[in-house]
């Protein structure tokens, strides 16, 4: 396949989701697609699809909110996934309905020349927080909208707020080094924690009417399946997979039977609950 054209400021991320991000991504497809699904509920009904519309959904990953977006524009509209990530891209085309109105574009959303005033919404769950300079991707996608188009996005809170990611993070720490040190502007999970930060991005890309709303949300990390494969989720994805990566045998054990201590504190039946707060930022087109 031929290489999109990149922002090489993206550069750091691009090999992240084409390698070791991606690959666990959609080795987890399914499950993932459970444990964020209270997240895709929320920011589809904020949303407000319409039959017919034309929506692009930003860092759509393995799919799974594209094929939820389609189900709302049915027949009569159209989704574009766009992503930089392979493998996650490839399981997208794996699992698109026969015939469906979706496609999936591999390309970075800094610098791809998007069809102009073509969509009716930008779109993205989880998508949004990795770029290098987002005022500038944010203004380069703005470009699709119609005039009157709309933004919708989810973005996570800060670390704090979202002990599902972080707590098997610390039981790691007490066996194995810090990860390096992460500024609150870097591209990552939380870059778009500040809500001062997102308002200024949007705005001097070009939006107005920005509303962003908390939701605060209860995540099973165990995906019904027990103490487990809530074990497995926090060993595969996440800070603390990242941590854990490359380590010695021993340190590995001995972090996941910490993890294993703490989640069972968690645990109710076959679930495994956890606090997640994420921001839903809706926009329209300046235009």
């Amino acid at each position: 396949m031929t290489q999109p054209a990149i922002d090489h400021r993206n550069a750091d991320q691009i090999a992240y989701w084409n390698g070791p991000g991606g690959r666990h991504w959609t080795d987890r497809q399914q499950l993932q697609d459970v444990v964020l699904a209270p997240v895709s509920k929320i920011l589809i009904e904020r949303a407000t699809v319409k039959a017919g519309e034309a929506i692009i959904d930003v860092g759509c990953g393995c799919g799974a909110t594209s094929f939820d977006l389609l189900k709302q524009v049915g027949a009569t509209g159209r989704v574009t996934g766009i992503d930089i990530s392979e493998p996650m891209l490839g399981r997208a085309r794996e699992l698109a309905p026969a015939n469906a109105p979706v496609e999936f574009v591999l390309a970075d959303a800094t610098v791809y020349p998007f069809a102009p005033e073509s969509a009716d919404m930008l779109f993205s769950r989880f998508g949004v927080m990795f770029f290098a300079q987002p005022t500038d991707s944010f203004a380069n996608m703005r470009k699709a909208l119609r005039p009157g188009g709309r933004l919708a996005f989810a973005c996570w809170r800060t670390p704090r707020d979202n002990p599902w990611m972080m707590l098997g993070l610390q039981e790691a720490y007490k066996f194995v080094p810090k990860l390096p040190e992460v500024k609150p502007d870097d591209p990552g999970p939380f870059s778009f924690a500040s809500e001062e930060r997102v308002r200024g991005i949007l705005g001097d890309a070009g939006f107005s009417d920005i509303k962003m709303e908390r939701a605060d949300l209860s995540l099973d990390i165990a995906t019904g399946r027990g103490l487990e494969a809530a074990i497995e989720t926090v060993l595969a994805i996440g800070p603390a997979s990242r941590a854990l990566d490359n380590q010695p045998p021993d340190k590995i054990e001995a972090a996941t039977q910490a993890i294993r201590t703490m989640l069972a504190a968690h645990q109710k039946g076959d679930t495994v609950p956890l606090g997640g707060s994420i921001w839903i930022v809706t926009a329209a087109n300046s235009r």
